[in-house]
């Protein structure tokens, strides 16, 4: 610390007590010297430019709450959606917005409809055509529908061979009913019900969801899922809303807490209701229904081999359902026909009848 000399060089008085009386007191952490006075121990810098204060930033990393307008903060980040909370502890919003990502597509999707072609069969086709309506009307497992060939025709026929045509000709009658399907119109559908149930496929629990209409008991659609969670609803209720757009008035399925972003993102224009209870007075009584129909028909197969073959068969049996088998409580209809799609009952037939 050293006293100046020659204060009029320096021209410098205290901004305290106005004295002339003055130390040099080194320099601060920019390298600018420091003054001390040496009366009241006041130190400053007095050749220090004054900095700008530095403009606040009005971005914010994430989005502000809807409710007060307040900062967020990230509080569960899911694959497909992000859910924020109000940082203000009065308020404690909490939202989701969904993610600029493409959503995978359902299960049923991923067919591939193969050209169908007769080469190689051994066997004459109203065999395969009884054995397909067995599987699929009847209830039946493949090693019944094998006895039944070989009581009823005399022909003796593996259970793999049935359940290779099976897998053959799905495909096909999937591809005879597709320009049958873009004539379905839903738009004067009141209610859109969802659910879904397990299956095993090689020994492990998976989950398939379906899509019902509630006017026509047309199967909208399904999807296969190992896990479930957001995402496996996120592509059913995709698929749907890209096929045949939305309902006029709700969407229902049960409490489950995976429907709920999907449902205000694709259908925001109708109500959403999640039901508790069977004894509701609007409940999700319809699609359990036709849960009761497919258990009875997936119980006695008791799993399926792969992927890939569980949903070729369930494919096929919501085509069954949906455009083949006549339903008592439409009128001997099929739900395609009640929804508006334009085929006879002679055409009716020969979806099966694919040669």
């Amino acid at each position: 610390m050293k006293s100046i000399s020659n204060n009029s060089s320096f021209n410098l008085i205290c901004p305290r007590c106005f004295s002339k009386d003055l130390y040099r007191f080194g320099k601060d952490k920019d390298g600018y010297q420091k003054f001390q006075c040496k009366s009241c121990k006041r130190q400053w810098t007095p050749t220090k430019p004054i900095k700008p204060a530095k403009p606040r930033s009005t971005y914010r990393k994430y989005p502000p709450c809807p409710r007060c307008g307040k900062a967020t903060f990230l509080h569960h980040d899911y694959k497909l959606y992000s859910n924020f909370r109000c940082g203000d502890k009065q308020c404690y919003h909490g939202f989701n917005v969904p993610k600029l990502v493409e959503i995978p597509p359902a299960s049923s999707d991923q067919i591939n409809l193969e050209e169908f072609t007769m080469k190689r069969m051994r066997h004459p086709f109203h065999l395969v055509f009884t054995a397909l309506t067995l599987y699929f009307f009847d209830h039946s497992t493949l090693r019944k529908i094998s006895q039944h060939l070989w009581f009823v025709h005399n022909i003796k026929i593996s259970h793999v061979t049935i359940y290779k045509w099976c897998k053959r000709f799905a495909p096909a009658i999937l591809q005879a009913v597709r320009p049958y399907k873009k004539q379905l119109n839903l738009a004067d559908s009141d209610e859109w019900h969802f659910d879904e149930t397990y299956i095993k496929i090689n020994g492990k629990n998976y989950y398939v969801w379906f899509a019902l209409d509630f006017e026509t008991r047309v199967i909208l659609d399904f999807h296969i899922s190992e896990f479930r969670d957001s995402t496996a609803a996120h592509a059913l209720l995709h698929s749907c809303k890209e096929q045949f757009g939305q309902p006029r008035e709700a969407v229902i399925m049960d409490r489950y807490y995976a429907y709920q972003q999907p449902a205000h993102r694709f259908f925001p224009d109708v109500d959403f209701l999640q039901v508790e209870s069977f004894e509701d007075v609007i409940n999700n009584n319809p699609i359990e229904a036709f849960n009761g129909q497919f258990k009875a028909w997936y119980k006695p197969k008791k799993g399926f081999k792969s992927f890939e073959s569980a949903n070729i068969l369930i494919a096929l049996f919501v085509c069954f359902y949906n455009f083949i088998k006549p339903h008592s409580s439409l009128n001997n209809l099929t739900p395609a026909l009640v929804a508006g799609a334009k085929y006879s009952e002679k055409a009716r037939q020969k979806f099966l009848l694919i040669t």
